[in-house]
């Protein structure tokens, strides 16, 4: 939030060791540098203007998730509780409820992934291409993870395309990590005589925003065969799809 509202860099690795700094020696003052100063004031000012702002206005049959006695009405929510005190319980009320915003998010983040899953089809099948796309948790032979569409077939892979969402950095490292393993598959298949398969990163979501190291290895090892959802439009284009492309694009003119 802070980066996207102040416009500064902040990885997550930078804001990580700054609070664990703190926490450690709470008492040591600061002497951070120009660059972190900037992140310092970014991250306080984005803070103290999320908890002024409050819980956004919703329509009457949905529930925020901001709408609790610290952040219901903004600062003035946290000046009274400051004075009156509040129940630890009204604080954890989240807990007591179920996790039922944790819970909706997971439950909803297949259907937000199948969006992507859906225009990477519309891609294809504008171009005509034959491809294989497997259902979750579909074993195939010689994967040790079914990736998500195979271009003709699992049993002549020429090329591979992840699909990968994500919000979070720790799941998007999980993810880099598998579209790197495929990679990694495809060369050993190349020495074993066996034929290698170019992989295809389709990503989205802000979480890979955060894993510079990981977007570099994974650029390095689809050989820059990257796309987002602006770009997809150039996914045939671009890759060794065209190869397979029946269909002949029309021309703008």
């Amino acid at each position: 939030m802070a980066s996207s509202r102040k416009g500064v860099d902040i990885p997550q690795g930078a804001a990580r060791t700054l609070d664990r700094d703190i926490r450690i020696h709470p008492q040591r003052p600061l002497k951070p540098g120009k660059a972190t100063l900037a992140r310092i004031t970014a991250l306080v000012e984005t803070a103290c203007e999320l908890i002024d702002e409050g819980c956004p206005t919703v329509p009457a049959d949905k529930l925020h998730r901001f709408s609790k006695a610290d952040s219901l009405m903004g600062l003035a929510s946290v000046k009274q509780l400051a004075d009156l005190g509040a129940p630890y319980a009204i604080l954890l009320y989240e807990r007591f409820l179920g996790r039922p915003f944790a819970g909706h998010r997971d439950s909803v983040s297949e259907l937000v992934g199948d969006g992507l899953e859906s225009a990477i089809e519309e891609q294809l099948s504008r171009a005509g291409i034959t491809f294989r796309k497997t259902r979750r948790a579909e074993r195939l032979a010689g994967f040790d993870q079914a990736p998500d569409f195979i271009i003709p077939d699992e049993f002549h892979p020429q090329v591979i395309i992840e699909a990968k969402l994500t919000e979070d950095d720790g799941t998007a490292r999980d993810k880099a990590t598998r579209v790197i393993r495929l990679c990694q598959m495809s060369a050993e298949r190349e020495r074993s005589g066996k034929g290698g398969y170019e992989v295809i990163a389709c990503l989205a979501g802000r979480g890979f925003g955060v894993r510079r190291e990981d977007m570099r290895q994974m650029i390095l090892h689809t050989k820059g065969k990257i796309f987002t959802p602006r770009t997809l439009d150039r996914l045939v284009d671009c890759s060794a799809l065209a190869r397979f492309r029946t269909f002949q694009r029309k021309s703008l003119d």
